[in-house]
């Protein structure tokens, strides 16, 4: 599944547009690696996010098949850290 849509689908960001920015914007990372929009996400790859105030790593557990509604979106990922940024660097 590409990165924008499993973020999307995860709750992790509200809207797909939102994922994508944030790729293009060089926010995102695949296995510490720059990861474009359209990047395939697999079962076991760690994802780093830098949105808003927070940087959170995590590390994919499943892939969804379809939807997936907002209170079972935990049961894909497990967070392995979640730090603050300064904004003033």
């Amino acid at each position: 599944m590409r990165i924008d849509l499993l973020l999307n689908k995860l709750c992790l960001v509200k809207t797909r547009s939102i994922a994508k920015n944030a790729c293009d914007k060089n926010l995102v990372t695949i296995n510490e690696h720059k990861a474009k929009a359209s990047q395939l996400v697999k079962s076991g790859d760690k994802i780093s996010i830098a949105l808003g105030q927070y940087k959170t790593v995590i590390e994919i557990t499943a892939i969804p098949e379809g939807n997936v509604a907002k209170k079972d979106s935990g049961n894909y990922y497990k967070i392995i850290t979640r730090t603050k940024i300064d904004i003033n660097e």
